[in-house]
């Protein structure tokens, strides 16, 4: 299964977590709200702790990778 998937018709092609139709960007929503990880995922069961690691290393990664072009 992917981590995360983008298909056209699956909520029309919004970034999900793979085998979900749990946004992407709910996760970020509740950390932004001030929430944890676990409240997220108690909330959204379908999603794997894995897959919530995998979005928060590839944003990190995302954000590292701007950094240096910046520089």
């Amino acid at each position: 299964m992917a981590m995360v998937e983008s298909n056209p018709d699956i909520l029309n092609g919004v970034l999900v977590f793979g085998g979900t139709r749990v946004l992407v960007r709910n996760l970020f929503d509740y950390l932004i709200a001030g929430d944890t990880i676990k409240d997220f995922l108690e909330d959204f069961p379908t999603v794997s702790f894995e897959q919530v690691r995998y979005i928060l290393q590839s944003a990190e990664v995302a954000l590292e990778d701007q950094n240096h072009k910046a520089a």
